[in-house]
């Protein structure tokens, strides 16, 4: 666990670095059948601003450096988890583990009782990270969720590949 992090509002002069953890985060992907993730563009600029601007994106800080993120939104009332990555350096610190707890505490505070996101079922840091931090499988849809997965399939996703995920905050 590193203790020397804090964890912060994302502000408009982290963007950059937010796209670069981003960047870094998805060679993870390369040992996997999903190589072709780590090619894929970080999330643009104008979509990191409208987080910034609506408080939905957190970073955790080595210093003033941003070492990792997590992007969220509210969808349907609840807390949709749209991404969190960590450079390399630093996985495996619970850094993850400590911007999902940020942001469930944030839902609590908005009146969001629960957390969602969708994943990769069967990547290690995918799904199953996710169940040990108390999120279960969801089986229906609900119709935000439909909207995201059809997001993911106009953007080339296989969603057969992925699971939408829910744990109560």
């Amino acid at each position: 666990m590193t203790h020397d992090l804090r964890l912060r509002a994302a502000e408009p002069g982290d963007i950059q670095a937010v796209r670069a953890i981003e960047r870094a985060s998805a060679r993870r992907f390369l040992d996997t059948d999903r190589a072709w993730l780590a090619d894929d563009e970080p999330t643009d600029a104008e979509t990191l601003a409208e987080r910034v601007a609506e408080n939905g994106l957190l970073v955790a800080c080595e210093g003033e450096v941003p070492v990792a993120f997590v992007m969220f939104r509210q969808v349907e009332g609840c807390g949709y988890v749209e991404q969190v990555d960590v450079l390399p350096s630093h996985e495996r610190r619970g850094i993850g583990a400590r911007l999902i707890a940020a942001v469930a505490d944030l839902a609590r505070a908005r009146g969001w009782p629960a957390l969602t996101l969708s994943t990769f079922k069967d990547v290690p840091f995918n799904a199953p990270y996710y169940r040990r931090l108390g999120f279960e499988d969801v089986e229906v849809l609900t119709p935000g969720m439909a909207e995201i997965r059809a997001e993911h399939e106009a953007r080339g996703l296989d969603e057969s590949t992925r699971v939408f995920m829910r744990r109560e905050v």
